[in-house]
């Protein structure tokens, strides 16, 4: 059975605190940290002034970050998901308090908002991207365990003999599932954070590391959407495929298209 957590953290009088937020307050503490641990890697600790990388850069790009999460991630929801509900009831857009993110818009907003955070830096947006793409994978791990803990987003049916299938009751089904909340968390997150910090450690083409960030995620994001329930208000589309797939497939292409961009340049070195 699915443990039944509350969803409130910290209850003081009519100010609530729900889990679900602490892991996004975990997930922007994390690139803080991953972000300042960055500036010792190449090529971001050889740049000299007056474009050399400091903390105060780390966490500008978070506030920029945390803005385009939000903003496009909402957005995303409406637009992707439910997008003639919102057409008729557009103010409802604003109320987040509701529910509903996309972590595909969310990543719109945060391109938006890295190529800001360039312009008025004077850096190439590559440089920026590469920098900020090893430090998300753990900061979407907080959230699939926000995920779970919420209740929400579960898995298809599974199998009884399966050890690990669960029961959801909200679900408005007792027969087992898969936990695909966990699923994401150690494929999108721990997994994705391993391959490409190691990956990110030695220097690479402009572009490169960004490349690989989004076709990390969209592969292993389709393979978890495999065991993950597709929303019941949209079912499966065209090939079977979930919302979450198709939206993987153009971010493949265009991280593809970055990496072998990359390839036969010069490896990003001091600028």
């Amino acid at each position: 059975m699915y443990p039944q957590f509350d969803p409130i953290a910290i209850k003081i009088g009519p100010l609530a605190v729900h889990w679900y937020g602490l892991t996004y307050l975990v997930a922007f503490g994390l690139f803080l940290l991953l972000g300042i641990r960055r500036l010792k890697d190449q090529p971001f600790a050889s740049i000299t002034t007056p474009s050399r990388w400091v903390r105060k850069d780390v966490e500008d790009i978070l506030f920029y970050g945390v803005l385009g999460v939000i903003a496009g991630g909402r957005l995303g929801y409406c637009l992707f998901y439910k997008p003639g509900y919102y057409l008729s009831h557009p103010l409802e857009v604003f109320a987040i308090w509701q529910g509903g993110m996309s972590f595909h818009g969310g990543l719109i907003g945060v391109i938006v908002s890295m190529l800001l955070f360039a312009r008025l830096k004077g850096r190439p947006w590559l440089q920026v991207a590469d920098f900020v793409a090893p430090c998300i994978p753990l900061g979407l791990a907080s959230g699939r365990i926000g995920n779970f803990i919420n209740g929400e987003l579960w898995g298809r049916f599974a199998s009884p003999e399966l050890p690990w299938a669960m029961v959801f009751p909200q679900s408005g089904s007792m027969l087992p599932r898969h936990p695909s909340q966990i699923y994401q968390f150690l494929l999108e997150g721990v997994l994705l954070f391993v391959l490409l910090w190691w990956y990110s450690r030695k220097s690479r083409a402009e572009g490169q590391v960004a490349g690989a960030f989004m076709v990390g995620y969209g592969v292993l994001r389709f393979i978890a959407e495999y065991f993950r329930e597709p929303d019941d208000f949209l079912g499966l589309l065209s090939l079977g495929m979930s919302m979450g797939q198709w939206l993987c497939v153009p971010m493949v292409l265009f991280g593809l298209f970055l990496w072998n961009r990359g390839r036969g340049q010069p490896i990003a070195d001091a600028a």
